[in-house]
């Protein structure tokens, strides 16, 4: 189909992949915890018009460009780390209320009443995953392998692939929200709890920023 091969083994290395905890899984455990589902939801859209991006920028060629420009990388790669860096900050001075979960976390009774605009959630998440261009290099080396060598238009193939992980990352990114707002309600997360998620979160935010930082291409 679309000249693609071995579909079986890519929807499954497809859904292991978005299972290793990265930093857009864990602004939607954030996100999910602290502001309910829409929240949760939002960052995970974001995140998958992020990886839309990078499927269509690598099939046209331009995440090759940036691989192979060192500049350019390191520009993609200084913008994401920064972008990274801030968030963790934000998520780890983040200020808690007396007034409990409700006030700490910004959620509704129900955990699903986020006071955070759900827009700037979907910013977050598409800005964490575009603004990475460890992403395009993952996608250039991993979805070529599993389009076959005779595929009449190599672009589509490429970008049905991806379009087929993206759909993967969905799923299990809103397993995520739905495992984490369940568990929130089971255990009754009071403000305290939420605080010490976000500066726990916040700070393997800055570390993944600062790995960014200090990536090279490959």
């Amino acid at each position: 189909m679309f000249g693609t091969q071995d579909l079986p083994l890519f929807i499954a290395s497809g859904l292991l992949l978005n299972m290793v905890p990265g930093p857009d899984s864990l602004l939607i455990v954030a996100r999910s915890g602290g502001h309910g589902w829409r929240a949760g939801s939002a960052a995970a859209l974001g995140v998958g018009a992020g990886t839309f991006v990078h499927v269509l920028a690598a099939a046209l060629g331009l995440s090759a460009l940036v691989a192979a420009s060192a500049t350019a990388f390191t520009l993609v790669k200084l913008a994401g780390a920064a972008y990274l860096v801030c968030i963790g900050l934000g998520l780890l001075f983040k200020r808690s209320s007396a007034r409990g979960a409700v006030a700490s976390a910004g959620a509704g009774a129900d955990g699903g009443a986020p006071t955070l605009r759900l827009r700037t959630v979907f910013r977050q998440g598409f800005l964490t995953n575009v603004l990475n261009p460890k992403v395009a290099v993952f996608f250039l080396a991993f979805v070529p392998q599993f389009i076959a060598a005779d595929a009449p238009d190599k672009a589509v193939a490429f970008i049905a692939l991806g379009t087929l992980f993206n759909i993967n990352s969905m799923l299990w990114a809103h397993a995520l929200v739905f495992s984490m707002v369940a568990a929130r309600r089971r255990v009754r997360v009071n403000g305290r709890a939420v605080a010490w998620l976000n500066r726990v979160v916040g700070a393997v935010f800055v570390s993944f920023g600062l790995r960014l930082a200090l990536a090279e291409a490959r």
